[in-house]
């Protein structure tokens, strides 16, 4: 029995690239399809993937040999959890239509059917070269989930930790994904705060509901998301308030250097010495500051950097440094730059790269003997 079709459904609403792919049949069929494959196509708007699975199965029925037609079933197949069909219909439809971009989906099926080596094949094949940036994001995603399976949880981190895209703080299309799942991987490996952090970052970027990042935010914190919002406006009050007291400080220093050109002019010329000390000693602060590395940086608590006073902030600075032995002081820039990442950025992950040797290189990466 056919699944019933919607009335306000036209092979119309189908896209024209696919419609010509259907003019190959005759006119009532392809008619036919193309409204099942746009009923297929609301069903997993509308989350119904059984319902998707359906109507595509009806198109394939009637035109099995028509690779857009073979492209929604796997599709559908996919979402429904029916893993082995999906790969033969996605399999048939990269034939087909000579198209890479099934790639990804058929790894996950791979993972779907308890099968992550094969999944890591895939991802490290040269078809998957051929993919766009949008692709290879997506396919990092699942060799990240496939080691996992396969128990390398550090290693299922460090693969999305060298994408520079998680870098990027820019809403794109994989950002709310791929945060989800680098959050995930931090989870699984035993990095809850940091997971934490990124299930939020990942909420924050899913307008749309495509994951459960909030629900997942909840679960490790006790919070809701709009405390995250909270946050962030009091963080922005707090870095205002900063910088409005910066900004008084000169006046301050101004009226209290006249009211000594009244008392003594030698005193005003010593205080203003003193005060391009005090400056310099600031500039040298700085300095240590950005030789530190950038993720002791992002993981200090801002906010509560934010709270203290800027005086007492630099006058902590200046007394640590000095308490230090001289050759520690000369060392810890060295190895502050050694530290430093290769790609540097303020929106970084939370998680330093350990040395996991070439368990990620491919045969053909791994150093000669």
């Amino acid at each position: 029995m056919l699944p019933e079709l919607e009335a306000d459904i036209t092979a119309d609403e189908l896209d024209r690239e696919a419609r010509g792919e259907l003019k190959s049949l005759p006119g009532d069929l392809a008619e036919l399809v193309a409204k099942h494959l746009v009923a297929a196509t609301r069903a997993l708007a509308a989350e119904d993937a059984e319902k998707a699975y359906e109507h595509a199965k009806v198109a394939r029925r009637f035109a099995g040999r028509i690779g857009v037609v073979r492209e929604a079933v796997g599709i559908a197949a996919y979402h429904a959890g029916q893993y082995a069909e999906a790969l033969s219909d996605l399999r048939a439809a990269r034939r087909m239509t000579g198209s890479e971009a099934f790639l990804p989906i058929m790894a996950d099926c791979e993972r779907g059917m308890g099968r992550p080596e094969r999944a890591l094949d895939l991802v490290k094949s040269k078809e998957a070269e051929k993919l766009d940036r949008s692709g290879k994001i997506e396919l990092a995603i699942v060799e990240s989930g496939a080691r996992r399976d396969l128990g390398q949880l550090d290693a299922a981190v460090v693969t999305l930790q060298r994408l520079p895209e998680l870098r990027d703080p820019q809403p794109r299309d994989w950002s709310a994904r791929l945060a989800f799942a680098y959050a995930d991987a931090l989870a699984a490996a035993g990095h809850v705060s940091a997971a934490a952090d990124w299930f939020g970052r990942a909420a924050s970027f899913d307008e749309d509901g495509e994951t459960d990042a909030a629900e997942r935010y909840a679960e490790l914190t006790g919070a809701v998301i709009e405390d995250i919002e909270e946050d962030e406006g009091d963080f922005d009050d707090d870095f205002a308030s900063d910088d409005d007291d910066l900004d008084d400080e000169p006046a301050e220093n101004a009226s209290n250097e006249d009211d000594s050109d009244e008392e003594d002019s030698d005193e005003d010329e010593d205080e203003d010495d003193d005060f391009d000390d005090d400056f310099d000693d600031d500039d040298l602060d700085d300095e240590d500051l950005d030789d530190e590395p950038a993720e002791k940086r992002a993981a200090a608590p801002v906010k509560a950097e934010a709270d203290e006073p800027a005086e007492k902030r630099t006058a902590a600075s200046a007394n640590a440094e000095a308490d230090k032995p001289a050759e520690k002081r000369a060392a810890a820039p060295a190895k502050a730059e050694a530290d430093k990442p290769a790609e540097e950025a303020g929106f970084g992950p939370a998680f330093i790269e350990p040395d996991y040797g070439d368990v990620l290189d491919g045969p053909a990466d791994k150093p000669e003997a």
